[in-house]
């Protein structure tokens, strides 16, 4: 199985970059992860050239079912998450989640996505949010190998 996290942006403070990286290690006994950092488009002033350009390069970046991270997305339970990415593994053998820029995603990305997912009702900064999509993404294969990590 092949998970993507497609994320506009880059992960710039260390402490980040040192929490994804260990979700990134005990994962790789599950899945081959990658993650996607693509440019943000901060180069133009319109809002919608931002997303458009940014649109692009996700939907460059995508192949199999995508699951957009967005606020009025679904919010699941994280044994809800494991069901789901064990379902959806039966049938694909890549999946994308998406965390796009600042402006939010455009609307072909919104349309291209399989499902939204919400993590809540807050906003989190981008970093946060995808130390917190690798965690749940680890610990839904947690759940499935019947490990007591999730308790």
């Amino acid at each position: 199985m092949n998970i993507n996290l497609v994320c506009v942006g880059q992960l710039k403070e260390e402490f980040w970059k040192e929490a994804v990286a260990e979700y990134q290690k005990r994962l790789q006994r599950f899945c081959k992860i990658n993650i996607k950092e693509l440019s943000e488009q901060n180069k133009y002033q319109d809002k919608n050239r931002i997303l458009f350009e940014e649109g692009r390069e996700i939907l460059e970046n995508l192949q199999g079912y995508s699951i957009l991270l967005d606020i009025d997305g679904k919010e699941l339970s994280s044994q809800q998450l494991a069901d789901k990415l064990k379902n959806i593994a039966q049938q694909q053998s890549t999946i994308n989640f998406i965390i796009g820029g600042s402006y939010g995603v455009s609307d072909e990305v919104k349309n291209r996505a399989d499902e939204r997912l919400s993590l809540g009702k807050i906003t989190l900064p981008h970093n946060l949010a995808r130390v917190v999509v690798i965690e749940q993404i680890y610990r839904a294969f947690m759940i499935n190998s019947g490990s007591k990590y999730h308790k």
